[in-house]
């Protein structure tokens, strides 16, 4: 039979009044409360979280919004939120939202049914719409990897443009002039390290050849067909900048269909250091992102909006960069 409050009553000799306090995470006497903690091990007992939100309003649970649990990116990031969140005392609600605006929206909807406290949320695109519902419902919003178009939202995030400009002056400055480009053009990220692409080659003077862009789908298929495409080429690239993980794996994987050879007939640049840089020959030079500090802070600034009653301005958070150096590019 599952142990009660009145079984740590008469355990700890405390008032109801006194352990119900502390239960819902309010204050009490440290003595006081060594001698619940200690009745709660010895009697197993478990709290009734469904009860206690009904007390305090809080469920402590946040919900994280995905728009694809497929990405390995999302995943790493998802298990340094959750490590975060575990820490505080908080569950995690995830939901796939399969790439598709509806579906985010309706996980949106679900995760407010489920009286979460917060959301962290890696979105689809940067329309906001169907976080809304959760603003008009008070419930914190902390957005990863996505500006708010509006500013309505906290949001953590790095400077994809400038990541991008940075990757491409290093090919530069390694002599290559015909460099190609493999983005996606379905999402915030994927556009905007196009525009660092296309400033850092027109600042060196060498304006972007449109043969030379395979813009699509943020996928392993997509990367394949793009490096096919430009392998293709009568004048081919020296070097390639592949955008996403996603991508520079099924880039990788059409290169080594051929005949060619990295870095000695192509270079390569890629974004995101996750576990196939680490794996392939030669090793790729990679945008590196802070993964870990991404997680965490979006989940410390989610937390600190739950803990506050204060309505402050949204905040943006943007954190830096680097380029970790392999052995995937020529100097020409």
């Amino acid at each position: 039979m599952a142990s009660t409050i009145r079984d740590i009553r008469e355990q700890t000799g405390l008032s109801l009044a006194t352990i119900s306090k502390y239960l819902n995470g309010g204050n009490v006497l440290p003595e006081n409360r060594v001698k619940i903690e200690a009745a709660i091990r010895d009697l197993h007992y478990e709290v009734n979280e469904i009860a206690r939100g009904l007390v305090t309003n809080r469920t402590r649970t946040v919900g994280v919004l995905a728009y694809s649990v497929e990405s390995i990116f999302n995943g790493t990031l998802l298990r340094h939120i959750g490590n975060s969140l575990r820490k505080a005392g908080y569950g995690l609600m995830i939901c796939d939202s399969c790439d598709d605006l509806k579906i985010e929206a309706e996980n949106v909807s679900f995760l407010l049914n489920k009286k979460v406290d917060g959301i962290i949320a890696l979105p689809v695109s940067t329309k906001t719409e169907s976080l809304q519902a959760a603003r008009k419902a008070k419930v914190p919003v902390v957005l990863i990897d996505r500006p708010s178009g509006n500013g309505e939202f906290d949001c953590v995030r790095i400077d994809n443009r400038r990541a991008a400009h940075r990757a491409v002056d290093f090919l530069l400055e390694n002599g290559h002039r015909r460099i190609g480009i493999i983005c996606s053009h379905s999402e915030y990220t994927g556009e905007e390290r196009y525009k660092g692409y296309e400033d850092a080659m027109r600042e060196a003077g060498c304006e972007p050849k449109q043969e030379y862009c395979a813009a699509g789908t943020h996928s392993i298929e997509f990367g394949f067909e793009g490096m096919g495409r430009l392998l293709s080429l009568e004048e081919r690239p020296t070097a390639v900048f592949m955008t996403n993980y996603e991508l520079a794996l099924g880039a990788v994987m059409a290169l080594n269909r051929t005949k060619l050879h990295c870095p000695e007939d192509i270079s390569l640049m890629g974004f995101d250091d996750l576990i196939m840089s680490h794996v392939i020959h030669p090793r790729l030079h990679m945008v590196v992102q802070p993964m870990k500090e991404m997680g965490e802070k979006a989940a410390e600034l989610l937390l600190n909006r739950i803990g506050s009653r204060e309505q402050e301005m949204p905040m943006e958070i943007v954190l830096g960069t680097r380029i970790s150096e392999g052995n995937s590019v020529a100097e020409i």
